[in-house]
């Protein structure tokens, strides 16, 4: 097993690195959208389970931008092996898209979940920090207490996380459609390398 990339082949640290985000982003969508859409009541029990849960959400948004950044790091100084040589134009262009996209959606995701907790009136009204599993507490990069931020960064999240989702959407299908259609090596490599 190979740690760095071959033309024909992922290394095993880019392909940790790739499934572990995969299981961070998919737990961090379904817990957001439980969040937001599931625990809706305003009973004590409630409010709790949503403060508690949003923490967790908010510290696992941390490690998928800490993940990210390394996936950044590690893909600039070990390059991605070559696509395959029967892609057509179109399908290079829509995976270099496609990728591009994933990884905006992979820092804005986390960036906007910070900011809107950061600007959160509730940070002042009951001294609620953001930490980071309890850990280590994250940096405002403003005073906290503007529920028009709140309401921005939220769109923006929002936002982001339904393109993450069409995003994902894609590049899954593309990755069956090589695998079942195409029956070349690019899902094979990104599981075996």
């Amino acid at each position: 097993m190979a740690l760095r990339n071959t033309v024909t082949g992922w290394g095993w640290l880019a392909r940790l690195l790739h499934w572990s985000m995969a299981i961070v982003i998919l737990g961090l969508l379904v817990m957001g959208f439980y969040i937001a859409q599931i625990l809706t009541g305003t009973d004590s029990d409630t409010l709790l389970a949503k403060f508690n849960l949003t923490q967790d959400h908010k510290s696992w948004g941390f490690v998928a931008f800490s993940l990210a950044l390394l996936r950044v790091i590690w893909r600039a100084v070990n390059p991605a092996p070559a696509l395959p040589d029967g892609m057509k134009r179109i399908e290079r262009v829509l995976a270099h898209a496609g990728h591009w996209g994933l990884y905006v959606c992979m820092f804005a995701m986390p960036i906007t979940g910070w900011l809107m907790a950061s600007a959160s009136p509730l940070q002042d009204a009951y001294g609620i920090k953001n930490k980071v599993f309890g850990l280590f507490e994250m940096p405002d990069p403003f005073v906290p207490g503007s529920q028009e931020l709140v309401d921005l960064f939220a769109t923006m999240h929002a936002i982001t996380a339904i393109s993450l989702v069409v995003l994902l959407l894609g590049h899954i299908a593309a990755a069956l459609k090589h695998h079942f259609v195409n029956r070349d090596t690019v899902l094979r490599r990104m599981i075996r390398g």
